[in-house]
């Protein structure tokens, strides 16, 4: 049952990266960075408050032998309310965020069935990056969930800054998925209703690059610091045991330390840093470098970005003869940040982040918080954080003599340095702690209207007489007793072999006691009505039609007009239909096949801008739209919420039954929301080329047979009517 408790319910979602309570692995590797440790300090920090009930922090679960086991337990508690929930998304083993893609719509139907699990809705679904944004906005959508989404980094940004490096853009497609991730925001973006930046900067310059941009959505919040871990060092405090580690690498480990934190990412520019270093004789009397850069072991085996790091700072370190001078430590545990901070400040020392983009700067306002002055790149986050505590100076990162001078002054105008010290220790406790970023946070998820669970559960109206068909219908529906469901495409799927079809009717018949039976196509209802009884298909017990845009339950043809309120969100047809009607290629189709949520159009592939410039052209426009294209000649633009897949799912969650238990059939692009995720999926030999894509899918079998024959090899690939057993091997990944 639903929950009716009054506190908020907040769910927080990052996908991607090693997540766990404590001792958090920050640059084991380039998915386990900052966000890891936001997330987790945004969940306890929200848990602390009385007006939340529940936080859970969802993430990817994974039982590799490569990293501990802490990441293969389903629940780990963070608080009395708050707790990190792990749920399968592909194979065990870790997977670099890059090629999780494939994968996140079973992550997406198991979050589905976590919620259901709980009982309660969540009043707001936090997604963070790309990947989880994708996630959450499906989710968000069946719920009727506000979605929040704190982007991290963007990949329009991203993809910007490697061409200007003089990266290829093959290159960048075939690691980074580049445009996946790309769409991914866009949809995000479109769906979400507020977005949390961390600085003016990002909103204005990041954001703005996206066809969704709409800053009206979007609030500055920054970060916190959690003040309990990050203060100064008493004055009677010992040498930290990190402190033996510098040790190793110094000649006089009592110099001022001039320390660098981060992960081995090319972009964090360390090896300038060092290079500055190396070639003023005055800094390397001055004071020690400490570079610390995640966890390391043998840098042949790390992937090619850490590793081309690491061979530049080792080949630097030899070149400018840097042995005593440069410490650069291979393991360290989170306990040891703060203490080096602390280390820092109590040699007189600085702390560098010399990035050359920085979106906001986590360790920044951790090293402010236990007293140290701080060098930055002029860019983002550090601007802003500058700005606030007044307590450092900010750099240009690609100017070494720049880098120099910001350090020289900070290590000689021991005035300079103490005042900077100071203005950081009182003005960080009040721009960036992690109280105020909460107050600020719940005072935006106040003015959400918070969905009623009644939705879910509405009743429905029943289809008027006029229009039922005249066939012999049965006298029940099998929905609320099924205890499985196969949904198919009509066309090129059910309908196209009538020996298949009665075979496939008299199976159902005779093994499917248990098994309710559902219709998921393109076509109008009249249009599926008629080309039922024309092939004499009994009366499905569901009927998902328009191309996921309505809902309507047998025998009586009874709509579901929850479904239509949750898809009619921002449904603008009469400007979608101007905003169309003079791009060249493109031909409505006639009056019968188009529906209230439903816009269908020829295509001219030879004359007609590609599918994804077109729904492009609509979101510059501020019409978000869902676009279907399919047999490369249809096109249906549907509500932002609406597709087979959605309507699918609506439907599971309203009714009880879990997505695996729901066999789907189809053939073609229009297909695709449902065949992908936690369904057991059939596409049918005779397919069309848009959907060969899902090769290799998790849980999507590609029959030899046509039509209704390969609905029944399905039947008995999947044990559909006994035990529903599905013995694979586990897919290997696929590119995207």
């Amino acid at each position: 049952m639903i929950s009716h408790s009054s506190g908020l319910y907040i769910l927080l979602v990052s996908v991607h990266g090693l997540i766990r309570g404590k001792n958090l692995e920050l640059g084991r590797d380039a998915d386990t960075g900052g966000q890891t440790k936001y997330v987790v300090e945004l969940a306890c920090t929200l848990a602390k408050h009385p007006q939340v009930e529940r936080v859970d922090l969802v993430t990817r679960l994974i039982d590799d032998p490569k990293v501990s086991s802490d990441y293969a337990k389903p629940v780990e508690i963070l608080s009395d309310k708050a707790q990190i929930i792990r749920l399968a998304c592909g194979p065990r083993r870790y997977l670099r965020k890059e090629v999780l893609w494939p994968h996140l719509d079973t992550f997406a139907d198991e979050l589905l069935r976590h919620i259901r699990k709980v009982g309660k809705i969540p009043n707001v679904i936090h997604t963070h990056y790309a990947d989880a944004g994708y996630v959450g906005c499906r989710v968000a959508g069946w719920l009727g969930t506000p979605l929040v989404h704190t982007g991290h980094s963007l990949g329009r940004v991203k993809q910007q800054r490697l061409l200007e490096q003089g990266t290829k853009l093959e290159a960048i497609e075939d690691h980074f998925h580049i445009s996946t991730r790309i769409e991914a925001e866009e949809i995000t973006l479109g769906g979400a209703a507020l977005v949390i930046a961390s600085t003016n900067q990002e909103i204005e310059e990041q954001y703005s690059v996206y066809d969704q941009y709409q800053p009206e959505r979007m609030v500055v919040i920054p970060p916190g610091v959690t003040l309990e871990k990050f203060y100064p060092a008493p004055a009677d405090w010992p040498k930290p045991q990190i402190y033996q580690q510098l040790q190793r690498f110094l000649k006089d480990p009592e110099k001022p330390m001039i320390t660098a934190i981060s992960r081995p990412a090319i972009r964090k520019n360390v090896s300038r840093l060092i290079k500055a270093f190396g070639e003023d004789p005055k800094l390397r009397e001055l004071a020690n470098l400490v570079v610390v850069l995640g966890q390391r072991e043998d840098i042949s085996t790390m992937e090619s970005g850490p590793r081309q790091v690491f061979s530049e700072i080792f080949q630097l370190i030899d070149r400018y003869d840097l042995y005593g001078h440069v410490a650069y430590p291979k393991h360290h545990v989170s306990d040891d940040v703060p203490d080096l901070y602390r280390l820092t400040a109590k040699t007189g020392g600085v702390f560098i982040n010399p990035a050359l983009t920085e979106p906001f700067g986590l360790t920044l306002i951790e090293a402010t918080a236990c007293g140290v002055p701080i060098i930055a790149t002029c860019d983002g986050g550090p601007r802003d954080i500058i700005g606030a505590c007044q307590n450092g100076l900010l750099i240009d990162p690609l100017d070494i003599q720049d880098i120099q001078k910001a350090l020289y002054r900070a290590l000689t105008d021991t005035e300079q340095w103490q005042h900077w010290s100071s203005n950081g220790l009182t003005n960080v406790r009040q721009a960036f702690s992690w109280e105020s970023h909460i107050e600020q946070y719940l005072e935006k998820v106040r003015l959400f209207p918070q969905q009623k669970v009644q939705s879910l559960l509405s009743p429905v109206r029943e289809f008027p007489t006029s229009d039922r068909p005249e066939w012999k219908i049965p006298e029940t529906n099998h929905l609320p007793t099924a205890d499985r469901f196969l949904i198919t495409e009509i066309d090129n799927t059910l309908l196209g072999d009538q020996e298949a079809l009665h075979k496939l009717i008299h199976r159902i018949r005779a093994e499917g006691h248990t098994t309710g039976v559902g219709i998921a196509t393109g076509r109008n209802l009249r249009s599926t009505l008629s080309m039922l009884e024309e092939w004499e298909f009994p009366m499905p017990d569901l009927l998902i039609t328009s191309a996921g845009s309505e809902i309507y339950y047998g025998p009586k043809i009874v709509t579901d007009t929850s479904w239509e309120k949750h898809i009619n969100y921002n449904w603008q047809p009469a400007e979608i239909r101007e905003a169309m009607k003079d791009i060249p290629g493109l031909e409505l189709q006639p009056p019968d096949t188009q529906g209230k949520y439903k816009i269908s159009y020829f295509v001219d592939a030879d004359k007609a801008p590609h599918f994804r410039e077109i729904i492009r052209h609509l979101r510059q426009q501020q019409l978000p739209v869902k676009g279907i294209f399919s047999h490369n000649m249809y096109l249906d633009l549907l509500p932002f919420r609406a597709s087979k897949g959605d309507a699918l799912r609506y439907v599971a969650l309203k009714w009880g039954l879990p997505v695996k238990r729901f066999l789907v059939a189809g053939a073609s692009g229009n297909d695709e929301s449902m065949l992908t995720g936690n369904t057991l999926a059939v596409v049918v030999g005779n397919y069309s080329k848009e959907i060969h894509k899902l090769r290799g899918y998790p849980q999507v079998y590609f029959a030899q047979g046509r039509y209704a024959w390969g609905i029944l090899e399905a039947l008995d690939h999947y044990d559909f009517f006994g035990n529903l057993s599905v013995i694979q091997p586990e897919p290997e990944m696929v590119a995207v």
